[in-house]
């Protein structure tokens, strides 16, 4: 009958200057590379608001490993690591990059990339359609930095037809009226597009007509009408293939502008028609805020918003 050996437990090598049972020494770089691995994923995820129970969860790790880990301590391997690249929503390239020497250019870009994706997390689809259609711009050849049309919206009253044109001389453009080339189009005055097909209609030849003066690629400057926003094509074709801009007043500014003009259909048959400016103002706000430039003209002179107006489109 054959003997058997008592199994004994292997013991950890003994090196210089190291206790038996102590964990090996790291080099100096393998130091460094778990240290600000460490950084690079507390920062992420803090960034994110998650905590380290959380993570944890996401990655499939225990809470102590993620302190280890995020303290330089942790010898994690690629498949962890791959975890928790995937928990915190970042390729695994990114929490490595910052391992390696990278020129000062090259940290700048990393930095940037890592902005952006942070940031876009909390886009809506609008901004993201936007964003996307920018970035074929740019792979294209580049966004022009004056795009041929320039769209002016917002309410009645606020300001529109006063500061398209001056803007327009600023930038040596032209300055149209949305309704004038709509009557082109059709040999209708917006009046009887109104009274003879409605408002459907309306909204119809005025699509059409922006995508004349945008295919005809003149350099112009658009009034076009404050309830445009309200139609998703039109909406969709001014943020794509414009630079849209709001022209911005207090409702009151609105109000006695208008009147002053005039026109008396803001009050007609309504017993509290600056409740109902106001919360047309409010539900077309949302629209309205998504243009590039916004100009305030209850606080300031049309000449300068005009001139405001031009530096910023030729500063892009």
């Amino acid at each position: 009958m054959k003997s058997r050996r008592p199994k004994t437990e292997s013991k950890p090598e003994k090196g210089p200057g190291r206790e038996a049972g102590q964990p090996p020494r790291r080099s100096p770089r393998k130091k460094a590379l778990l240290s600000v691995l460490g950084r690079r994923v507390r920062e992420s995820r803090t960034h994110q608001g998650l905590s380290q129970q959380a993570l944890a969860a996401l990655a499939g790790l225990s809470p102590r490993f993620v302190a280890q880990l995020e303290s330089g301590q942790a010898n994690i391997s690629v498949g962890k690591l791959s975890g928790v690249a995937r928990a915190l929503g970042e390729p695994l390239p990114a929490l490595l990059a910052r391992h390696f020497p990278e020129s000062g250019r090259g940290n700048h870009r990393a930095g940037l990339r890592r902005e952006i994706s942070a940031r876009l997390e909390g886009l809506s689809g609008d901004a993201l359609t936007e964003l996307l259609s920018t970035l074929r711009g740019l792979e294209a050849g580049g966004v022009e930095a004056q795009p041929c049309v320039i769209a002016l919206v917002g309410l009645r009253g606020a300001g529109k037809s006063t500061i398209g044109p001056l803007l327009a001389e600023a930038l040596g453009r032209r300055f149209v009226e949305m309704d004038e080339e709509i009557q082109a189009l059709t040999g209708l005055a917006t009046a009887e597009i109104f009274e003879m097909h409605g408002e459907a209609y309306y909204r119809k030849t005025e699509r059409d007509a922006l995508e004349h003066l945008i295919d005809k690629g003149g350099a112009v400057v658009v009034a076009v009408s404050g309830g445009s926003v309200t139609d998703p094509a039109m909406f969709r074709a001014m943020r794509e293939r414009t630079l849209l801009i709001w022209i911005k007043a207090d409702p009151e500014e609105h109000m006695s502008r208008v009147i002053s003009q005039g026109d008396r259909r803001p009050m007609a048959g309504r017993l509290d028609a600056m409740a109902e400016l106001r919360r047309l103002l409010a539900a077309r706000a949302p629209y309205y805020a998504q243009a590039r430039f916004t100009s305030d003209t209850s606080s300031a002179s049309p000449n300068l918003c005009a001139g405001e107006l031009a530096a910023m489109i030729e500063g892009m």
